[in-house]
């Protein structure tokens, strides 16, 4: 048997590609990715190139190199954004191939094409999801600008803390080696994230259904051509998919929402009060009524919305941790994030407020739902 016979008997390994507009990076990648194919024995590489009618021809390339390659695949459909690009190449990739493995990867020249030989290494390891990281130990994030290094880290603790998986460290990495057969678990079908944000809800998922996860640390390379495809909606996007994976992780989160709500009308009628019928000035008044919205959330949250969870700390500890908490969140996300999303990035007050009080809101329950009232977290 020669070596393209026995690689044809191997298990199959699919890597699922989304494209738009990348002519001048796809051609070059490609051989790359094949390429590796010499340092791989255990399984056959297909390429899925999932490129809905880019304009620069990145789709006409693909298929001249399809020639070329017989394991290079085009699928095509409407332009609506990378995570419904990953479902309908995932969809493909098991329903023609029925793969061993699963890979993502970047078009864009960001991520090292060297290093998928590693990933599916690891997967003959008994883990059952590889993830090229960022921010494990050796990860190298060089030339982002202030505000992608600032979606990058934050947004990433935010998923980390709100989802549960504080033991992966680059939850939203788009390089990924991941077992085949968990990914149908998932239910893609249901999924609604349509763009970036489909990358930490997959993650989620995948650990969700018992994935054994590994992290090895990655150097995301600086894009030399082409445009970065991470549009305003794709983050808008991400923030609010936060709230959908922190009501899959508890309905906790939707509790904390609602005492959250509470302490608003807490807080209003305590300044009435204050004012109105106390006669304390208006110096004083918003201090003391805010502090009766903090106790009456912590009330609330210790009795009702954490109550099934152990009580490790004393009453007046976790009162203590709930202070702090609160402090830490409105001063950093409430006043700090909603200056720097004004001042330093100049994006609109009313956007920014919102967004604001939503990071307050995710971030406030993170801290206390690990910190006030922890929990062991287990995968």
């Amino acid at each position: 048997m020669n070596n393209t016979q026995k690689t044809e008997s191997l298990p199959r390994a699919c890597l699922v590609l989304p494209t738009y507009n990348e002519a001048e990076n796809i051609e070059p990648l490609i051989k790359e990715i094949f390429a590796a194919q010499l340092n791989i024995d255990t399984h056959r590489l297909h390429v899925i190139v999932v490129d809905d009618h880019s304009p620069d021809g990145t789709a006409d390339i693909v298929e001249q190199q399809m020639k070329t390659y017989p394991r290079l695949h085009l699928v095509s459909g409407i332009k609506t954004g990378l995570g419904d690009a990953y479902k309908r190449g995932f969809s493909f990739a098991l329903e023609t191939f029925n793969p061993d493995l699963l890979l993502q990867m970047d078009a864009d020249g960001q991520h090292d094409p060297k290093l998928i030989p590693q990933f599916i290494n690891l997967t003959n390891k008994d883990y059952d999801l590889v993830i090229g990281s960022r921010f494990a130990v050796g990860g190298i994030i060089p030339n982002l600008t202030i505000w992608r290094r600032f979606l990058a880290v934050f947004g990433n603790l935010l998923v980390r803390f709100v989802g549960g998986i504080t033991n992966i460290k680059d939850c939203t990495s788009g390089f990924r080696c991941i077992k085949a057969d968990l990914v149908p678990k998932c239910n893609l079908g249901v999924f609604s994230t349509r763009g970036y944000s489909f990358q930490s809800s997959l993650i989620y998922e995948l650990l969700r259904n018992g994935a054994k996860p590994i992290e090895i640390p990655i150097v995301f390379e600086t894009r030399t051509k082409g445009r970065s495809k991470l549009s305003y909606s794709d983050q808008i996007e991400f923030v609010f998919n936060l709230t959908k994976i922190a009501y899959r992780n508890s309905g906790e989160f939707i509790k904390y929402c609602c005492v959250g709500m509470i302490g608003v009308m807490v807080n209003t009628l305590a300044y009435i009060l204050f004012t109105r019928y106390f006669q304390f000035s208006i110096e004083i008044a918003p201090l003391m009524s805010m502090e009766s919205a903090i106790i009456s959330n912590f009330l609330l949250n210790n009795y009702w919305t954490f109550t099934n969870r152990p009580q490790k700390l004393s009453f007046f500890r976790k009162m203590l941790n709930f202070h702090l908490a609160a402090g830490f969140t409105g001063l950093v996300f409430y006043y700090l994030l909603f200056l720097f999303l004004t001042q330093v990035l100049g994006l609109n007050d009313m956007f920014s407020i919102i967004i604001s009080i939503f990071m307050g809101t995710v971030s406030n329950y993170s801290i206390n739902s690990y910190w006030t009232w922890s929990k062991k977290i287990n995968h």
